[in-house]
């Protein structure tokens, strides 16, 4: 079934979305540093179904991503108290996460087949099964983006996203790749 996207344009004005961009998913870029960074920086790494290495290698994650021909990137910002305090900015995600969900919703009335990636690592469940068990949820869980091994300051520069918006506003994004 082929996307109304005039519908779906007309269904997320209603939600709290900053900016969004539809694209060919040809114009992601995918590289190997991001995942250097996911192992050397991130505490979720090997904790998690939806972060590396439970993703698969960045090749493949490539290779599924694009088979998806299209995309949509969508923003959200959230205001914290400290910006400096990870665990207050983490919590504001929790906001984007359904807003995700939102629109993912809007897809699958329309029957569309789709991809979603978004924040960070999953916080559904208190303990992952990973790597012990399989994903609870397989349903809700949104692997993260840059698991996937894209380079979300590309699409930031590329479609004019102040992803350091400044003082104490995140900025947090969402792509939901679609055929």
């Amino acid at each position: 079934m082929a996307l109304d996207r005039a519908l779906l344009e007309q269904q997320m004005a209603q939600l709290p979305i900053v900016q969004y961009e539809f694209f060919p998913t040809c114009d992601l870029v995918f590289s190997e540093r991001v995942r250097h960074i996911c192992a050397h920086e991130c505490t979720q790494y090997g904790k998690s179904w939806a972060c590396p290495p439970a993703v698969g290698p960045v090749a493949e994650c490539r290779a599924h991503c694009l088979s998806y021909p299209n995309a949509l990137l969508i923003t959200s910002l959230s205001e914290v108290t400290d910006i400096e305090n990870l665990e207050t900015t983490l919590a504001t995600r929790v906001d984007h996460e359904e807003l995700t969900r939102q629109v993912k919703s809007l897809f699958q009335a329309q029957g569309v087949d789709t991809f979603v990636l978004s924040t960070e690592s999953c916080a559904i469940c208190e303990h992952c099964a990973y790597p012990g068990g399989p994903c609870r949820f397989p349903e809700k869980m949104f692997p993260c983006v840059e698991s996937q091994g894209i380079l979300v300051t590309d699409l930031a520069e590329k479609f004019h996203i102040d992803f350091q918006a400044g003082g104490n506003l995140v900025t947090w994004f969402s792509l939901i790749l679609y055929r």
